[in-house]
């Protein structure tokens, strides 16, 4: 597969035509932004984690009929996925409150849900992609009501997933953030990354924080936070 044309380049991100039109090359990339852009920097070897650690989760939720955009890996920091038009929706999955939520509602961080919360935001930047309802969503035509279920479906049914594997390896989810996109034939599939980029992670038995949280919040430790999920992902798949 060769690696052609720059498509684009986002925060963390960058991808690449290839010679197969209905394929991309998607590369990782070290740097790492919070706050909306405010604060900027690089989290060494984070690229190399983050494709791998979404490569084999995205395997997981595909042998669990969650349809995902991954197709094979393709370096270290490099991975082959389907072509899709992304949909400009965040859909973040709470079990536990943490981060903006905890502002929200005025809980606590380290709070257990009664139940698990699904957010959605509109992807735009200009923005700041603020947090919208359903009714947003389909006022703005940004899905449909059936697909909007379709992705509930699968985040719900991720959540499940990832949370009892996590578990398995020491690992609590506490949050963590889905896109999707559209299939030319117009089929919904999981898209992006699943990382600690994207996801909040703790420590079960210290509740020490294995995720961006450490760069956000400067707690420093941030590559070996990174390297520990990635340590404990990998030796643990079969």
């Amino acid at each position: 597969m060769e690696r052609k044309n720059l498509l684009y380049e986002g925060t963390n991100k960058r991808v690449y035509e290839t010679d197969d039109p209905a394929l991309v090359i998607v590369e990782y990339k070290d740097d790492a932004i919070a706050h909306n852009g405010a604060k900027k920097g690089t989290i060494t070897g984070k690229g190399v984690i983050n494709n791998r650690i979404t490569n084999v989760l995205m395997q997981m939720l595909e042998e669990q009929d969650i349809p995902t955009h991954f197709v094979a890996q393709h370096s270290e920091r490099e991975a082959v996925v389907r072509r899709a038009r992304m949909i400009p929706l965040k859909v973040t999955v709470r079990n536990v409150v943490a981060g903006s939520l905890s502002t929200r509602v005025g809980l606590p961080e380290g709070t257990r849900l009664k139940s698990t919360i699904l957010e959605y935001r509109y992807k735009n930047d200009a923005l700041g992609d603020p947090l919208i309802n359903r009714y947003h969503a389909f006022a703005l035509e940004i899905c449909t009501r059936e697909e909007l279920d379709v992705m509930d479906r699968y985040a719900f049914r991720a959540n499940a997933i990832l949370r009892t594997f996590l578990a398995q390896i020491g690992i609590e989810l506490v949050d963590f953030k889905m896109e999707f996109g559209r299939l030319p034939e117009g089929s919904i599939v999981l898209a992006d990354e699943i990382s600690p980029d994207t996801s909040r992670l703790w420590d079960m038995r210290t509740g020490e924080k294995l995720d961006k949280d450490r760069f956000r919040r400067d707690l420093g430790g941030a590559e070996d936070a990174y390297q520990e999920v990635f340590r404990r992902i990998v030796s643990n798949i079969k």
